[in-house]
């Protein structure tokens, strides 16, 4: 996309936070968020498909950033281990974008609708990165295990980055992750 694009993309999701957090998702349009951005609709939907895509836009970036990581980490890496490298590569794009983010979660927690589809996104990524760990020679049901556990400790930094603006998010991921590695070590085998 050429710089102007950028520039346009980045005002229209401003915007349409701006409208979302004052009015509520529901009940923002389309074409309110154009005008606000200074563009047209025919322009929101060059850059959106829909309303909601202008906060999940950024989905398709993320998802390949892991599923590339995944793929290209060192073959010894135990799956956890591989799973942190690949969320790693992923928190410089989020910490550049974090008022961004942090936005973004509120108006998604406050709309259902919006919880549902981030919900739809999160299931298709959790069974990419399974996939993906698959790939790479561990059993589905080690894989399926590995990435939910992962991606709970991957919600789990993001969710203490938005809430404690002080430290980046990578110190709450491997912070999280090395909390999650405490607590496998812990117990016994039942």
């Amino acid at each position: 996309m050429p710089r102007n694009g950028e520039k346009v993309h980045r005002r229209l999701q401003g915007a349409a936070l701006e409208l979302f957090r004052a009015h509520g998702y529901d009940q923002t349009t389309v074409a309110e968020i154009a005008a606000l951005a200074g563009v047209t609709e025919r322009t929101f939907f060059r850059h959106f498909p829909d309303k909601r895509e202008i906060l999940f836009g950024g989905e398709a970036a993320m998802r390949a950033a892991l599923l590339g990581a995944i793929a290209s980490a060192p073959a010894d890496l135990a799956p956890l281990r591989v799973l942190l490298l690949a969320f790693r590569t992923v928190d410089t794009m989020l910490d550049d974008n974090r008022q961004f983010a942090a936005s973004r979660q509120e108006v998604i927690t406050a709309s259902p609708a919006l919880r549902e589809r981030e919900l739809s996104k999160v299931a298709a990524l959790i069974a990419a990165m399974t996939s993906a760990l698959e790939q790479r020679g561990v059993s589905a049901r080690l894989a399926t295990l590995a990435v939910q556990a992962g991606m709970a400790a991957f919600n789990h930094a993001v969710t203490a980055w938005t809430a404690n603006p002080a430290r980046t998010l990578h110190a709450h991921l491997v912070e999280a992750f090395a909390d999650l590695y405490a607590l496998f070590s812990e117990g016994a085998s039942p």
